[in-house]
């Protein structure tokens, strides 16, 4: 096994974007050199890209270089027409990014990202990921967790006055962080709409989706599971709400190869409550995959 040493040079970093098959564009940031082994970041639902941001950096700062994206209805990334969202097409939105890379990538998925990890990683017998990251998420989860998740994304229909009055939404919800949102971090987050108003960047369509689909697609999840071959690392918060000492065993005897890290004093938001330890968990990861000859340069669509 090969390690990456840190890199000296300052990390590039540009943006790009992915034209998904049926058309919609996904807008995305490539930290780092392209030559290098690529680390392809899905984050969770009602997330953007640059909730990665700092991992990202600390990746490619590593050698690696690293790709963020926000999803469909999330972010800078297209709307469906008239809302006509359904979970096949994250997970096909996800299949053609790892394939349009010259090599495939080592995926970290957090919450939705990665259940759509798990169901790209199990679905054939040759995944177009070269390792599997899992963030606070696992096939089967605790209800009452997303519930609060779902009811916090409910709980402002009619958006914000200010981004003083989103800052303080957030720190309710987030009662761990000790840094407080300012109006520069939440730019991204919000979008002013012709009433003057500020509302999430994603789509509320998408609310329905998530809350119908999930469940139904549970089954595919565990038998997906069960088929992953490639390495595995599930990543934990010590204090999350949505994945439980059950839920993790579960998945542990679902992919008998996964190693497990908690990370302590994070809750499901692990990246954001404690990024130095979660950079380092997958650092650690990474170090033990073998590494190939470099890939051409390629640029993404």
């Amino acid at each position: 096994m090969v390690s990456i040493r840190p890199n000296t040079a300052p990390v590039a970093r540009e943006r790009v974007a992915f034209a998904a098959a049926d058309g919609t564009t996904l807008v995305g940031d490539r930290w780092g050199g392209t030559a290098a082994p690529g680390v392809l970041f899905a984050h969770g639902f009602g997330q953007t890209r640059q909730a990665w941001s700092g991992a990202a950096q600390a990746l490619a700062e590593s050698g690696w270089q690293a790709i963020t994206f926000d999803a469909r209805g999330h972010g800078e990334s297209g709307r469906a027409p008239g809302g006509a969202y359904h979970l096949d097409q994250f997970i096909d939105d996800l299949d053609g990014l790892a394939r349009s890379l010259p090599r495939p990538p080592v995926l970290v998925g957090a919450s939705m990202g990665g259940l759509l990890g798990i169901t790209v990683a199990g679905a054939s017998k040759d995944p177009p990921l070269r390792a599997l990251v899992l963030v606070d998420i696992t096939p089967r989860w605790e209800p009452a967790g997303v519930e609060r998740i779902l009811a916090f994304m409910r709980a402002f229909p009619d958006g914000f006055a200010s981004y003083e009055a989103a800052a303080d939404a957030i720190a309710a919800y987030l009662p761990q962080r000790r840094e407080r949102k300012s109006a520069a971090q939440l730019a991204p987050l919000l979008r002013r709409g012709d009433d003057g108003r500020l509302r999430w960047h994603w789509d509320p369509v998408l609310l329905d989706v998530v809350a119908a689909e999930g469940e139904r697609h549970q089954p595919q999840l565990l038998a997906a599971a069960r088929r992953i071959a490639v390495p595995t690392l599930l990543i934990s918060g010590a204090s999350s709400d949505v994945v439980s000492v059950d839920t993790v065993n579960e998945f542990l005897d679902l992919v008998p190869h996964a190693r497990h890290v908690a990370i302590a004093r994070a809750t499901h938001m692990l990246a954001g409550d404690a990024n130095e330890a979660f950079s380092g968990a997958i650092r650690d990861f990474l170090a033990t995959l073998p590494i190939g000859a470099p890939a051409p340069a390629r640029s993404l669509p």
